[in-house]
């Protein structure tokens, strides 16, 4: 990796940098690429996984393949009393890029009405929709959308896939048909709709923050990047962060930092590694033997996550994407990025409310010409179809814990999944519309009969199957959340509270979770956030209203 020496390799080296970027996923590569634009400025990126040269990484279609490997955090939830005890699995990157790495690539920025009530509702000052726009249009490199919603020349490649199954059209045609209206964009003045999902890919082939930040900036000599090396501790002097321990091949390795430490590990890794550092709930810290530096009540708090039930129908008379993994469609993507393979799985969907009269949908489809469920670890059974239902304006909240002061063990997470019975009333109503859409001629010429659950008939019906089959789309959020109140973690700087020179920057400090994929949400952030530590002033191009 770039601008290491032997002995830094070998993790026995003492050094000091302006910034310690702690995760080199959807933030971090996006943090440290946009602070070394300024030569005078030092920075040390950590990664505790790998390079992310896996060729199944790059292929759209593959994604799953991912989980439960190597490269997998492999985190699993607190038995969920509402999904009749089962624990659920989090697949979580371990590589360069995170989970940017990993993900389905859908590109979807969450809604006007999240970042105006992170704004009023929780006191992120400057996080308003109008304020945040610009800093996603300045990622953004979309390929076929422009105008005064989407950027043409920023580092995050945006898409129209380069392979749709005929299903995934039929699907959005029966939904049209069922009353809801038909986007070709799903990130401009509107959010609801139905339609194809844009992905964060480039000519076919998955492209991560890795790829558009990271790489880019390898050969710059004021940023170093270690791979392996998994930060066990943030260190301290009086209040102040002044730089990290990290284990690297078995070494023990310390790396200061003259200006700030900053977290980028993800809604699980930051409070984690703030509660191991002595920050955090101070009763929580002294019933596992850590010294409290920061009683700081609400890190782990508020953890958020999008819960989806996969609804799954016999399919006639055309294909599966499962049928595809052949060394003929894999040699059609290498030659060309096009084929089944281009497929990101979820390739369309659609944003709806559940209910009249709420200000913003709190509901999304994803679609599948596939049969996708436990988190798509089943071998293929016959040909099917799958709607994912998700619910993306979460009422209830749960907490992350220490389970050990030992930095190696994972630590408990419980989402709390349908704890507020809003939720399970908006699931039940999002299977509803599912069913009533697959019964629509378009996508029904090709249905043949349900498969999971075998009955849709009667509500007691989809409450069972959302208790034994919903599981996570893989968008935890919210335990470092920003904001004013007592609950809040850091300031609308990012900041953390009562600590100076240490800041989380990634999906932790989202006080709610977008409704929508939270990619895309999680790298304009880190966009924002490298103006606030750099000085610069913020975006403020006047944003359509």
């Amino acid at each position: 990796m770039a601008g290491e020496t032997a002995s830094e390799q070998a993790g026995l080296k003492q050094d000091v940098f302006n910034y310690v970027i702690v995760g080199a996923g959807s933030a971090g590569c996006v943090l440290a690429a946009r602070l070394t634009e300024d030569p005078s400025v030092s920075v040390l990126l950590l990664e505790a996984g790998s390079e992310d040269d896996a060729d199944e990484i790059k292929i759209p279609a593959a994604f799953p393949t991912l989980f439960k490997t190597k490269w997998d955090w492999n985190y699993e939830t607190t038995p969920q009393k509402h999904l009749d005890e089962r624990r659920a699995y989090w697949p979580r990157m371990k590589a360069l890029g995170g989970c940017s790495s990993m993900n389905a690539m859908i590109y979807i920025r969450g809604n006007r009405a999240d970042y105006d009530g992170w704004r009023d509702e929780h006191g992120a000052q400057g996080w308003g929709y109008q304020d945040v726009l610009p800093y996603f249009i300045r990622a953004e490199h979309n390929s076929s959308l422009s105008g005064p919603y989407h950027g043409t020349d920023g580092p995050q490649r945006v898409e129209d896939r380069r392979y749709t199954h005929e299903l995934t059209d039929a699907w959005v045609a029966a939904a049209v048909s069922a009353g809801i209206k038909p986007t070709e964009d799903f990130n401009g003045a509107e959010q609801e709709g139905a339609g194809r999902y844009q992905v964060t890919c480039h000519k076919g082939r998955r492209w991560s923050t890795a790829d558009g930040y990271l790489r880019p900036a390898l050969g710059r000599p004021n940023l170093t990047v270690r791979t392996g090396a998994h930060t066990t501790r943030v260190l301290l002097r009086g209040d102040r962060a002044v730089g990290v321990r990290y284990l690297r091949g078995g070494v023990e390795g310390t790396a200061h930092a003259s200006v700030e430490v900053i977290l980028s590990g993800g809604a699980v890794n930051s409070p984690q590694l703030l509660m191991l550092s002595g920050i955090g709930p101070a009763d929580h810290l002294r019933e596992l033997g850590i010294d409290v530096a920061v009683n700081l009540a609400g890190v782990g708090e508020n953890l958020q996550d999008h819960p989806v039930t996969p609804m799954l129908w016999d399919t006639r008379n055309t294909t599966d994407l499962a049928d595809f993994s052949t060394p003929l469609r894999l040699a059609q993507w290498q030659a060309t990025g096009r084929g089944p393979l281009a497929s990101n799985v979820g390739e369309g969907g659609a944003f709806f409310a559940s209910r009249d009269g709420l200000p913003a949908p709190d509901l999304q489809i994803l679609v599948a010409a596939s049969g996708f469920y436990d988190n798509g670890l089943r071998e293929p059974v016959g040909k099917r179809f799958t709607a994912g239902v998700t619910l993306v304006d979460v009422a209830s909240r749960g907490r992350l814990r220490l389970r050990s002061a030992n930095p190696l063990w994972r630590p408990e997470m419980d989402p709390a999944y349908f704890e507020e019975q809003v939720d399970m009333d908006a699931m039940l109503a999002g299977c509803r519309r599912a069913v009533d859409i697959a019964g629509e001629s378009a996508i029904a010429a090709f249905l043949d009969g349900p498969s999971l659950p075998i009955r849709m008939d009667s509500d007691g019906d989809l409450v069972d199957h959302i208790r034994a089959w919903c599981q996570t789309l893989y968008h935890p959020v919210g335990t470092c959340a920003m904001g004013d109140g007592e609950d809040s973690v850091v300031d609308s700087q990012l900041r953390v509270h009562g600590v100076e020179g240490l800041r989380v920057v990634d999906a932790s400090v989202m006080p709610t979770v977008p409704r929508g994929n939270t990619n895309a949400p999680t790298i304009m952030i880190a966009e924002r956030a490298a103006d606030l530590i750099l000085g610069k002033t913020v975006i403020d191009t006047p944003a359509p209203r």
